[in-house]
Parts: structure tokens; C-alpha cells; sequence
């Protein structure tokens, strides 16, 4: 597999649009998705993401002038001059999001230096604390996803080799979480839960109980999932009840849907 440089990172797509989840939905953004999940979510929206099997040739970049490609594996300087080809007016807030951008660190922390004055916003799925804790200095803001083990099929290792193992069993996830709450605690961060259909308030308990222990002051938000292949969508009597009992905690929490999926854009 021929690379630029020992920081390119393979990518999926490059594109300007609104976000639509979180701390900051609403907001324009230019989004770098990048390839590559060891993780399985069962209600992930992009498992086209997941894989890096060969299926990694071409990066789908929106820019001004058009639709166009080029080979997926990008070095940051590359990345950063696609951001600027998507912008439609000035420098927007860039979201590298995946896949799992925590597989490429040394990819995030250059494409940061080269994207200035921009800011960096991470999506993560929180498996990598250490990742985490190595880009933290150069991110605005995380955006941190709880995951509920019920939610997970086993991982899959992709290359490139994990630095760290990816959580497998409850008491695994348990620890990676609170090592990742605690790092983005009093920082510009968010969490996410989300929620699907079938499952009972209580089960969110143990990631709204570590929320609570671990980073009391972060915004909480109950993302309803889109239905995907056998996921279906919660009813907004589950996502009221779970977003009562972060109430009950004392959690700052807000129930929100996919605004980009209700608006019809990427």
C-alpha cells in the first residue's frame, strides 16, 4: 500500500455541509471522514467507513467546482487544501469524524497545524483514551460517543495495528470510558448516548452513572437512532425516560435527533 508520507491516513470523504448532532448542530462545517473502525455498532450509520480491506481507493471530495476523486490515502497538507477547494465562503469549523479518526493521531494533530485557523472538532467513539489524550491539545472540541456494550457485536483489529486494545468486555468498556470522561472533563466536549429501539431506560444507567462520576459538567445528548438494517428507532417514551434519569443525576441532557437525516443532507 503506497503512502505520501508516514502521516496519510486513509479517507472517505471531504464535503462542506450543517451539523447535525451535538453541542454544535446547526453549525457549517467542512467534514473529513476518515476510513478505518475496529468497532461493530450495530446502529452505526456509515459501515462503509468501517473497513480497510482494498475497498480504500478513492476519497469523494465535494468541492466547489464539483464532484471529484482522488486516491484515498492523504497526507494533511492535502487534506487541508481539499477543505479549502469544499468551503463555499470563509474558513468553516472542519469535523474529522469516521471510521475512527483516533486510529490516525499523528494524522489529526498535523492536519490541525495545516488547517489553521480553522477548528478542529473530533468525533470519536471513545475507545482510544490514549489517542485521545495525544490530540487533546490541538482539538477545539470532542465529541464523545457512549457506547452501550448491548449495542456492540465483537470488534474487528484493522490495520493499523491497534497501539491500544480495543474494549471487548463490560468491565473494558467501563474503564476506556471513564478514562475518556475524565480527559475531556472541563474541556469544549459533548457526549452522546444513543438510543435504539427495544432497550429499557435502565440499561443506559452505567454510562449516564460514569457521566456523572467522571465529568459532571458535560452536556448530555439523547440521540434517537435512525433506523438501519434490524435497528429500530426508539420511541420518544424510551428517549424521555433515559433523558430523565440523566435529569435525575443532575447532567445538563437534550434529546436530539439526526437534524442532516430530518434535512436530507450528508
Amino acid at each position: 500500500m503506497a503512502v505520501e508520507s508516514s502521516l496519510a491516513a486513509p479517507l472517505m470523504e471531504v464535503f462542506a455541509s450543517i451539523q447535525g448532532e451535538g453541542l454544535y448542530v446547526g453549525e457549517p462545517q467542512v467534514f473529513v471522514r476518515l476510513r478505518g473502525c475496529p468497532l461493530r455498532c450495530r446502529w452505526c450509520d456509515t459501515p462503509g467507513s468501517w473497513k480497510l480491506d482494498g475497498s480504500e481507493r478513492e476519497v469523494r471530495i465535494e468541492s466547489r467546482a464539483g464532484l471529484r476523486r482522488a486516491p484515498s490515502w492523504s497526507t494533511p497538507f492535502q487534506t487541508a487544501c481539499w477543505i479549502a477547494e469544499c468551503e463555499p465562503g470563509r474558513p468553516r469549523t472542519v469535523s474529522v469524524t469516521g471510521g475512527e479518526p483516533l486510529l490516525w493521531p499523528d494524522y489529526v494533530r498535523a492536519l490541525a497545524s495545516f488547517a489553521t485557523p480553522r477548528r478542529i472538532h473530533l468525533e470519536t467513539a471513545g475507545a482510544h483514551p490514549r489517542a485521545l489524550a495525544d490530540v487533546l491539545d490541538v482539538v477545539a472540541h470532542v465529541s464523545l460517543d457512549l457506547k452501550l456494550p448491548d449495542d456492540m457485536d465483537e470488534p474487528v483489529e484493522i490495520a493499523p495495528a491497534e497501539s491500544e486494545p480495543v474494549p471487548r468486555t463490560r468491565a473494558e468498556w467501563a474503564e476506556v470510558r471513564a478514562e475518556c470522561l475524565a480527559l475531556v472533563r472541563g474541556r469544549d466536549a459533548c457526549a452522546k448516548v444513543i438510543v435504539s429501539g427495544g432497550r429499557k431506560p435502565e440499561q443506559f444507567d452505567e454510562l449516564l452513572e460514569s457521566v456523572a462520576e467522571h465529568a459532571p459538567a458535560l452536556p448530555v445528548f439523547v440521540q434517537p437512532a435512525t433506523p438501519i438494517g434490524a435497528v429500530p428507532a426508539p420511541s420518544i417514551e424510551l428517549c424521555t425516560a433515559v433523558a430523565e434519569r440523566a435529569r435525575a443525576l443532575d447532567l445538563s441532557v437534550r434529546v436530539l435527533p439526526q437534524i442532516h437525516r430530518i434535512l436530507g443532507i450528508p
